[in-house]
C-alpha cells in the first residue's frame, strides 16, 4: 500500500471517528432518545436540529466517498481491519472531548489493537 492509499484509508477512517464523536455529543445535548408513536416527528426535529449531528452526518458523508476511493486501491483484507484505528481514535477523543473514562482494561484493549493494526500494516 502506497503513501496516497493509505492517506485515503486513514482520512476515511478518521472522518468516521469525528462523526461517532460528534454524533454522540449531539446525543449528550438531548439526552436519552426514548421514541413513542406520539413523540417520533418531535424527536426527529430535536435531532436534526442538533449541529453537531449534522457535522457527524457530513463527517460521514465525507468518509463514505474517501473510504470508497481508498478501498479501490487496496484489498479489503487490509483496508476493514485497518477501521479499527476508529476505536482507538474513538476513544481517545471520548475521553479528552467528552469526559469518558478511560481504565486500565480499556487502555490494555485499546494496546491490542494498535499492536494488531501494527502488524497488519507491516504484512
Amino acid at each position: 500500500m502506497n503513501i496516497n492509499t493509505f492517506g485515503f484509508i486513514l482520512t476515511g477512517i478518521l472522518l468516521n471517528a469525528a462523526a461517532q464523536l460528534l454524533l454522540k455529543k449531539g446525543t449528550n445535548a438531548i439526552g436519552a432518545i426514548h421514541l413513542t408513536i406520539d413523540n417520533w416527528f418531535s424527536t426527529a426535529i430535536q435531532v436534526a436540529t442538533q449541529w453537531p449531528i449534522l457535522g457527524g452526518l457530513a463527517c460521514y458523508v465525507i468518509s463514505l466517498v474517501v473510504w470508497i476511493i481508498g478501498l479501490s486501491r487496496v484489498d479489503v483484507t487490509i483496508a476493514y481491519p485497518l477501521l479499527s484505528i476508529g476505536y482507538v481514535v474513538n476513544a481517545i477523543g471520548a475521553w479528552y472531548f467528552l469526559g469518558e473514562p478511560l481504565s486500565l482494561q480499556r487502555l490494555l484493549a485499546i494496546s491490542v489493537i494498535i499492536v494488531g493494526v501494527a502488524l497488519l500494516v507491516k504484512s
